[in-house]
């Protein structure tokens, strides 16, 4: 009950308009879910689909709605039909699209027999609701956290001290690297076609990692602060960037989501079970899916469009789970040639399709892309732009050092050394706070 109030007070922190729309999305699966429960199959999936569309239907109002009008709108009117459609224009609920992933995940996983309802309206709700990952993920799935809700908990100081850790270098990740990196970026965008080619290519690269130390330092923000309350959360990120083709960059990017939509859509499509046309139409389906997850816009839609392509290839040579469950370099300090190929080409890949990921509209991604590959001079390079290769190789440097396990920070054994390390951290974190100021994170938007 502590827990459930406390993430209720969080949310309505933000905005408490909005905190009616959390309790109607939890009791409308809380009660579903016992429907989907009957042995009836017939009336098992008709409260699932009833689920399914509540779920999706506030998605749709919230986020998608004014996306939908004004492009039917567009669209009647080049066939010479005038519309003057109602725009809703609503603040964007934070959390929206993961707390309904979450409440889908688990009548779904009720429906598949893989657990039973509960019957306790507070375990549930903390379920959904559970403040560290309530407004930006990780989508967590009932088989994993529901049983670690219903079990008693006792403090437990060496997941306290872990967790402190993982909150550091989140906060690290997200106001050092990231924060750092965003006025670069912003001038980047903003001004793509008065800024020289060199300029757009170090924009590109500064929001490659500014992205990154943004989201994945809330990841590890909520999962420290979850081994706080006695919760092991489900990991969001394993060091993308050293991934060495595009299969392997989703299922180290992004963890939650992805394998949300592997084994709730993709599967549930027929996955590669009916040939390789099957497994190309749900790559497709999964990868387009994914970019409107992320925004009502077509440019996102285009970037999902991009890495379906990419991973293409990869889906025909049968080449997709080559490096399933293997870690690069394992053993040796530096990866081998064939490894560095790898990560390379992947990582110029992402950095491309970031761009679209990245810009206020399409139009404005092509024109960004079109500038950056026709050489103009440097006009004017911020001041500071030094931090462009400081972070990112700091950043960088580190992943590398922790690749093998990311939720296990190794810190020096010597006692001074540790907590000078810690001291370092903190003090970087603080001065840029009070330099920066606040920066939202980059996902509290979708």
């Amino acid at each position: 009950m502590l827990v459930l109030v406390a993430s209720y007070f969080f949310y309505g922190w933000w905005s408490w308009e909005f905190m009616g729309l959390l309790v109607l999305c939890t009791l409308m699966d809380y009660g579903y879910a016992f429907g989907v429960a009957s042995e009836n199959r017939h009336r098992a999936k008709i409260f699932l689909w009833l689920s399914i569309v509540n779920n999706l239907g506030i998605l749709a109002v919230f986020k998608y709605y004014d996306f939908f009008a004004t492009e039917l709108a567009g669209a009647l009117s080049s066939i010479g039909f005038e519309t003057h459609p109602v725009l809703l224009q609503m603040v964007l609920p934070i959390g929206i699209s993961f707390y309904t992933f979450h409440g889908m995940s688990y009548v779904f996983d009720i429906y598949k027999g893989r657990v039973k309802p509960v019957t306790d309206f507070v375990e549930y709700a903390v379920f959904v609701s559970f403040f560290p990952l309530l407004v930006a993920g990780p989508i967590e799935r009932a088989t994993h956290l529901l049983p670690q809700i219903r079990k008693a908990r006792f403090f437990q100081r060496a997941q306290a001290v872990a967790g402190c850790r993982l909150i550091l270098w989140g906060l690290f990740k997200k106001v050092v690297v990231a924060d750092s990196l965003a006025p670069f970026v912003d001038n980047a965008f903003t001004q793509s076609e008065s800024a020289g080619s060199l300029q757009l290519i170090a924009g590109m690269l500064a929001f490659t990692f500014q992205i990154y130390g943004d989201f994945s330092g809330y990841s590890d923000i909520a999962l420290g602060t979850a081994k706080l309350f006695g919760f092991e959360l489900l990991s969001n990120f394993r060091f993308p960037y050293f991934s060495r083709d595009l299969a392997e960059f989703w299922r180290r990017w992004h963890i939650s989501l992805s394998s949300w939509f592997r084994d709730y859509l993709y599967i549930p499509l027929g996955g590669s079970q009916g040939g390789k046309v099957t497994a190309i139409r749900n790559t497709f389906v999964i990868f387009l899916v994914s970019g409107f997850w992320h925004g009502a816009s077509w440019n996102f839609i285009v970037w999902g469009l991009i890495h379906a392509c990419g991973f293409l290839p990869l889906l025909l040579a049968g080449q997709n789970r080559k490096h399933a469950g293997t870690d690069v370099a394992v053993g040796r300090i530096l990866p081998n040639w064939l490894e560095w190929r790898g990560m390379l080409t992947t990582f110029v890949f992402v950095c491309f399709a970031w761009v679209f990921f990245r810009a206020e509209s399409l139009s404005v991604a092509i024109g960004y892309i079109q500038h950056m590959f026709v050489y103009t001079p440097v006009t004017d390079w911020m001041e500071g732009s030094w931090k462009i290769l400081l972070w990112p190789s700091i950043l960088i440097i580190c992943d590398w050092y922790l690749r093998l396990d990311e939720r296990n920070l190794r810190v020096p054994a010597n006692t001074w050394l540790r907590y000078i390390l810690y001291t370092s951290c903190a003090l970087a974190v603080s001065y840029h706070m009070m330099l920066e100021g606040k920066n939202t994170f980059i996902y509290f938007q979708f």
